[in-house]
Parts: structure tokens; C-alpha cells; sequence
């Protein structure tokens, strides 16, 4: 029941499993970044005032910019990191980081809708009614 939800046209069971992969890849990205923006700036913080909407947008045009203007062998370096190594260099990336740019925003309260006025003098008659009588 629950592999049901799979999008059809994925062509079922490999395009379907490698977008989930592709999911869970890019979800653990997410939760690593906003680790270790917690790890510097607070949980609390991170996560009432930090969007992901814009932490992914901004992830996804700088990449682009980043994988053309800095060669391979730069980033060969993180590949040697340790874990603890990796953890340093992420929250020393996270302290240069400016919350406000991946503020949340807001949600206002809802309007309340007006009620309708019905006038009992003209009744909503169907457009679809109307044309049938004809």
C-alpha cells in the first residue's frame, strides 16, 4: 500500500527507485546544511526563521556558478576530509552565513470571506439550465 503513491510514468521499478534515491540524497544534503547551521546559530533559530524554499533556491544557483568557475581539483580536497575534519569546515562555512537572506516569511492570518447576499427575488438559475430550455 504504501509503494502505491509511485508516479506511473517512472516506468516502474528502476526510474521509480532512482528517484527516490535522488529524494533521499537531496533531503540529507538539506539536513546537513541546516545541521550545521544549527550546530553555529541555535536549533530555535534555524528552525523558525530559516526557509528551506530559499536555502535550496540558493544551493541550486550557486552550484550551477560554483561548477563552472572552480576546476575539479579543487574540490578533490573534501573528498580526504575525515568526519570530525568535514564537521570544522561546515560549521566554519556556517558562521559566515547570513541568516536574513533565508528568513521565513509569514504567513498573514486568513480573510474571512463575505457572506453571500441572496436575493430571494432572483434565484441562481444554471447557465447550463437556461440553455436546455431552449
Amino acid at each position: 500500500m504504501n509503494f502505491e503513491g509511485e508516479i506511473k510514468t517512472l516506468a516502474y521499478p528502476k526510474a521509480a527507485l532512482f528517484s527516490f534515491t535522488l529524494a533521499l540524497v537531496a533531503y540529507n544534503i538539506l539536513a546537513i546544511i541546516k545541521g550545521a547551521l544549527a550546530s553555529v546559530h541555535g536549533v530555535e533559530t534555524i528552525e523558525e526563521t530559516v526557509s528551506d524554499f530559499y536555502v535550496v533556491d540558493e544551493l541550486q544557483g550557486v552550484y550551477r556558478g560554483m561548477m563552472i568557475a572552480i576546476p575539479p581539483e579543487h574540490w578533490q580536497g573534501f573528498q580526504a576530509l575525515s568526519l570530525i575534519a568535514m564537521a570544522q569546515q561546515l560549521k566554519a562555512l556556517a558562521k559566515q552565513v547570513n541568516l536574513k537572506r533565508f528568513r521565513k516569511q509569514p504567513r498573514k492570518p486568513k480573510k474571512k470571506k463575505k457572506a453571500l447576499v441572496r436575493d430571494p427575488k432572483k434565484p441562481h438559475v444554471a447557465t447550463a439550465r437556461l440553455l436546455s430550455d431552449q
